[in-house]
């Protein structure tokens, strides 16, 4: 017997890979997408899903109680996995307060809808950034899941709250939940103002790369299959209640993926250009996924040397969708999509 799973923020990056995992590895499970299409979510990026008669695509906020509600009613889910977050650092530092909401209330609103439907199993995304960072001279030490939070952005203080709150759900009133905190993501879909697709598109369009500081700051980066898969292995086989650190033991610093973007597309090294660092820049992040290796079996399975590799052809192979994204293009699918069933809808109602 399937399961219905609904997975918020599935338009945006690992979201979307996230979809695309489950439909192929569990063709007998229907899965729902709630995404409110913000700057960051990509109904394009689903194309291919909607043609999947197991898929459902519902654009609305996590903050809309109303409509959370009539989703969960209609679709009665077994398993709600939320990857839905405002998740840019640098716009959290410009206005906070949309952070605040969507990662915090967002996600109380999920779970107050859980506990009236009375799901199985309640997920979080969360991210590693909870932790703040680790100094740079001391390699031997890893975010582990013991680690005390210690943020550093409000994007990480959202996520760290809704992390808390997470807990809280579960201890007070029996929520079946679980958390994970990854690592850095990189690979297919990701939205052009991180840096590993910022760094390909101005690369091939021989702009400026523009890099913070000296570009020193080291992160563990996770292919986001990789990613994904282990998302898939907690929701079905986690223990309730447990926070589960998956990283990818592919430590690099930032000039270096620089670099790497630039050789790979036969780009000048004089592209970068060094701009003033971001405010409480995080030096390093590292995550130790001992606990799941042993709970649960996972293991990262993409090096970096091979996953940036793919995730530049990638780039290479899909320009349209990163090319809609620049100009803004893509911010008229959903309208393209849906506008004349919308207006249809409308007249019959």
């Amino acid at each position: 017997m399937g399961k219905t799973i609904i997975v918020t923020g599935g338009a945006g990056f690992i979201g979307a890979n996230f979809v695309y995992l489950e439909l192929q590895e569990h063709p007998e499970d229907r899965i729902v997408c709630l995404d409110k299409l913000t700057y960051a979510g990509n109904l394009e990026t689903l194309a291919e899903a909607m043609k999947n008669p197991q898929f459902r695509f519902v654009k609305a906020d996590i903050c809309d109680r109303e409509a959370v509600d009539k989703l969960f009613e209609e679709e009665k889910p077994d398993i709600v996995v939320n990857f839905a977050a405002e998740s840019h650092v640098d716009r959290s530092i410009e206005n906070p307060g949309i952070f605040l909401q969507t990662n915090i209330i967002g996600t109380q609103v999920l779970m107050d809808a859980c506990r009236k439907h009375g799901i199985e199993r309640y997920h979080q995304v969360s991210t590693d950034e909870v932790y703040g960072d680790l100094p740079l001279d001391r390699p031997d030490l890893f975010f582990t899941e013991q680690t005390p939070l210690h943020t550093s952005s409000p994007y990480s203080s959202s996520k760290a709250g809704a992390d808390l709150l997470v807990n809280a759900y579960h201890r007070t009133y029996g929520l079946p939940t679980t958390i994970s905190r990854c690592s850095n993501n990189y690979g297919p879909y990701q939205f052009p103002e991180k840096l590993i697709p910022l760094m390909i598109a101005n690369a091939l369009a021989d702009k400026p790369l523009p890099v913070y500081g000296e570009g020193l700051n080291v992160r563990d980066w996770l292919y986001v299959e990789d990613h994904c898969k282990a998302i898939d292995l907690i929701i079905r086989k986690g223990k309730v209640g447990e926070v589960y650190n998956i990283g990818g033991h592919n430590e690099m610093r930032n000039i270096d993926i620089v670099k790497i973007i630039c050789e790979a597309l036969g780009k000048p090294e004089s592209l970068i250009t060094h701009v003033t660092d971001r405010k409480g820049h995080d030096m390093r992040y590292a995550i130790d996924p001992t606990f799941i290796h042993k709970e649960l079996g996972w293991l990262p399975e993409t090096m970096f040397k091979d996953g940036i590799k793919k995730t530049i052809q990638w780039y290479l192979d899909n320009k349209p969708w990163w090319e809609n994204i620049i100009s803004g293009e893509y911010q008229n699918y959903f309208h393209k999509m849906y506008g004349e069933r919308l207006a249809e809808a409308e007249e019959k109602a």
